[in-house]
């Protein structure tokens, strides 16, 4: 009597970071910012879930001028979360993404990649995530640049008790109070508050900033993490009120206040 065969081993999810220069006009240098660990993992992965292929293609390419790819670019296998997942975020819990790991199920690893930073950290992925989890699919998250915790550790503020809330309302009025909630919840228990706003944006954030926090909160505004011109400068509104300010409004900022 024939052994039955056996199942393929699962392949690996791996959470693979990447360099914070997306839509900026100059890039870094990726062995400055990446972990040569990272890189090699990269170079050798042909299955990817991505938010956007062309973003990720052209990640892949700088990765092979520094370790050749296993596979060239345009033969690997690149599928993107919907956009109604960009949008909106996926982790409610209301997308189902076990069918983008279909290769992993076939014994492949898998890279989860976003346009900058760590995927599924103010970004989307969690939902791939979660359905390696269930599908008993190993998950590994790589070492590289994550703007919300460079920002914090270079602010100054409460590391060891801090909240990130993503994006503050688009409407002046709703983000005049929600900027009064956070304020009021950070002065009262010292949880840093950390918010991030999208390039071009950075100037109406900061007006509502200065015009509605407390003279002697602390504020820290973090621009171009990792590239030569980034900025990170953290003092109270009234210090701030009494300086120019210098933030770069054409690209993302990570924002941190409390006391």
């Amino acid at each position: 009597m024939k052994a039955s065969p056996q199942p393929a081993a699962l392949g690996r999810l791996y959470l693979v970071p990447a360099p914070l220069d997306f839509g900026c006009d100059t890039q870094v240098d990726l062995q400055e910012t990446m972990p040569m660990g990272t890189l090699k993992v990269a170079a050798r992965l042909n299955y990817w879930v991505c938010e956007n292929a062309k973003s990720a293609r052209a990640y892949l390419k700088r990765v092979n001028e520094i370790i050749p790819l296993h596979t060239v670019v345009q033969a690997q296998s690149i599928q993107e979360l919907p956009r109604e997942v960009h949008k909106k975020g996926d982790h409610t819990g209301n997308f189902d993404a076990r069918h983008l790991l279909a290769a992993a199920l076939a014994g492949h690893d898998v890279g989860l990649v976003s346009e900058a930073g760590m995927p599924a950290v103010a970004d989307p992925g969690s939902s791939v995530v979660r359905a390696a989890h269930e599908l008993g699919i190993e998950v590994v998250a790589l070492t590289g640049p994550v703007s919300l915790l460079l920002a914090l550790a270079a602010s100054g503020l409460n590391g060891q008790n801090f909240a990130f809330v993503g994006y503050l309302p688009q409407d002046a009025q709703e983000r005049v109070a929600r900027l009064k909630e956070l304020e009021s919840l950070a002065l009262r228990t010292g949880q840093t508050q950390l918010f991030i706003e999208t390039p071009y944006r950075n100037a109406a954030m900061m007006q509502a900033l200065l015009q509605t926090l407390q003279h002697n909160t602390r504020l820290a505004v973090c621009s171009a993490l990792t590239l030569s011109r980034g900025v990170c400068r953290s003092e109270s509104i009234k210090q701030w009120k009494q300086k120019a300010s210098t933030l770069d409004n054409s690209t993302p900022a990570v924002f941190a206040l409390g006391r």
